[in-house]
């Protein structure tokens, strides 16, 4: 589970974009952290960077398949 220690530094946001699923090895959309819906590792990735493959990291048959869901956004300045 992702941590922090600062919590005044982020910010809660309703956006769209924590609500998609992504295939391992797909670009990643949004510069972040995100979190494997079946075991819950974490991964950070940069936008445009494929997310972690299937192979990252091995899952018993009764967790299903690596799909990964944006946690946390880092969000630059433009």
């Amino acid at each position: 589970m992702a941590m922090y220690k600062y919590g005044n530094l982020l910010v809660h946001s309703q956006d769209a974009a924590f609500d998609s699923i992504h295939n391992p090895g797909a670009p990643t959309p949004h510069s972040g952290i995100y979190r494997c819906t079946a075991c819950g590792d974490e991964v950070a990735s940069n936008a445009g960077n494929p997310l972690p493959p299937q192979n990252h990291r091995q899952h018993q048959p009764a967790q299903g398949a690596i799909r990964w869901q944006l946690l946390v956004y880092a969000q630059q300045q433009q």
